[in-house]
């Protein structure tokens, strides 16, 4: 008989919050100068790849450094968090809370027309999609939704062929792919209001998530005596 799986309700709030900003920061970078996804690195992949291929050294360098940024965000994450599985109690605050001050950072160089703001951003959503890798042997993304959708997809066809399915997967598929589509529709209402400094707005929430789950960390830490 097949393990039933739950995901904990911080998990589906703190993944659905998450898939949200980076959907906010997605739309920042979509409509900014540039008109370039900030978390979607297969498209990246693919402009340096053209890049290379058209002999334009000058996008192939920016292309190259873009996804180096978002491979060094993911780094940070593996160095802060330091651990894989999703569990309450790692160190997913101090990711946050630098998550957000690259997003802070990035706004004033966005707003210059700076590339290397667009690397700021890049390196806060490795952060954030490293951050929160695998939960119950469940791949757990929050800033992109290729996956997400593939997944759908092979769960309509099981259904079809009325094989059993990942309900649990599926629904957190459903959560992640619809937050993120209603935070790129929020980032775009904040882009026609702000322009780049739209920015600030997910930079801002990323802060309060940091700040709030460090201090829930810490209440554990002192009343259920979770590893510190």
């Amino acid at each position: 008989m097949p393990v039933l799986r739950q995901l904990p309700r911080w998990a589906w709030f703190g993944g659905g919050v998450l898939a949200f900003i980076a959907g906010m920061v997605n739309a920042a970078g979509y409509l900014g100068f540039r008109h370039q996804s900030i978390s979607n690195m297969t498209g990246n992949t693919s402009l340096l790849g053209i890049s290379l291929g058209t002999g334009n050294g000058g996008e192939a360098w920016h292309w190259a450094l873009t996804i180096a940024s978002f491979v060094l965000g993911a780094a940070l994450s593996g160095f802060i968090v330091q651990q894989s599985t999703l569990k309450l109690g790692r160190r997913y605050g101090v990711a946050l809370t630098l998550e957000s001050l690259l997003l802070f950072a990035a706004v004033p160089l966005l707003d210059a027309n700076s590339s290397i703001g667009l690397y700021l951003a890049s390196i806060a959503v490795g952060l954030q999609n490293g951050m929160v890798s695998t939960y119950s042997g469940m791949v757990f993304r929050t800033t992109h939704v290729t996956g997400i959708f593939t997944d759908m997809g092979i769960y309509l066809g099981q259904m079809l062929r009325r094989l059993p399915v990942d309900m649990l997967r599926l629904r957190l598929c459903v959560l992640v792919a619809t937050t993120f589509m209603l935070g790129s529709a929020a980032g775009a209402l904040l882009f026609r209001l702000m322009q780049e400094r739209s920015l600030l707005i997910p930079a801002a929430l990323t802060g309060a998530c940091g700040l709030g789950y460090s201090l829930y960390r810490q209440y554990l830490v002192k009343t259920v005596r979770i590893p510190d």
